[in-house]
């Protein structure tokens, strides 16, 4: 089966970036702002065609279709301003959420978390603490985020949570096992990938990363399930794969500091 999966984070207003979700230099990578969104949906919404679909829930996906499906990580509060956007196209999206920070200033309300259930929106985990890290965890480490988050969203929306997505983009096959005994059936990883595979019950999911200047073309062509613009995705994951399992928690700190200091520059 293939599946076009794209990752979005938080959607900002204009230069607002400490509005939604984490703050820092890093995270600003992955914000979108308000009126680039508003092209993505329009650029999404003239290359579907019979063959690509939005697709509302991950139950509507089959083998023999070709499904785009937008997620949302974290559960800042530009969560509230995508669904509006979505669903003037009748769309709805995934929104994963790291339910430590439910609450937190710049992130999602108890409430507009049981709202965006009720819109008809996809309520997934995004683990409780969101560990970058995740396949270096100890295996009851792994097994307690997603446990402790998806009995945190089941409470707030009053049925059992079966989504999440890996936070920090470290996958493993522990990792999914995990989520499986955790009750997850849908787990997304930002392995930039169109397949799907199955792990204990669970069918996971590859995404495409959508970043701060990520163009309104750009989105399509992947919706689009053209080969260039995803092996180029593919190419630059497994090379910053390899640097993260050489560097450890070296190379995020050495990440951070080098946006920082550009930050600082611009």
């Amino acid at each position: 089966m293939r599946v076009i999966s794209l990752m979005y984070h938080d959607i900002v207003e204009e230069e607002a970036f400490d509005g939604s979700g984490f703050s820092g230099a890093d995270a600003d990578l992955y914000k979108t702002t308000q009126r680039d969104f508003q092209e993505h949906l329009a650029a999404l919404a003239r290359a579907r065609s019979d063959s690509i679909a939005i697709v509302l829930r991950l139950n509507e996906v089959t083998s023999d279709s070709f499904p785009v499906l937008l997620t949302f990580d974290d559960g800042g509060r530009g969560a509230l301003l995508a669904a509006d956007m979505l669903e003037a196209h009748g769309w709805r999206g995934h929104f994963l959420v790291a339910t430590d920070f439910i609450g937190h200033s710049t992130f999602l309300k108890r409430e507009e978390v049981r709202r965006l259930h009720e819109r008809g929106h996809v309520v997934g985990s995004h683990s409780a603490s969101h560990p970058l890290r995740m396949a270096s965890l100890a295996p009851s480490r792994m097994r307690e985020e997603w446990e402790r988050s998806v009995s945190e969203l089941a409470a707030i929306i009053g049925e059992p949570v079966r989504v999440a997505s890996i936070p920090g983009g470290q996958y493993s096959r522990r990792v999914a096992e995990e989520a499986a005994r955790a009750g997850i059936r849908y787990l997304f990883t930002s392995e930039p990938v169109a397949r799907t595979w199955s792990v204990d019950g669970c069918l996971l999911f590859g995404r495409y990363t959508v970043q701060r200047w990520t163009s309104a073309p750009a989105v399509a062509r992947l919706a689009r399930g053209e080969r260039l613009p995803r092996m180029s995705q593919y190419a630059i994951w497994n090379l910053k794969k390899g640097l993260k399992m050489l560097g450890g928690d070296a190379y995020l700190k050495i990440r951070q500091a080098v946006l920082e200091g550009r930050a600082r520059s611009s």
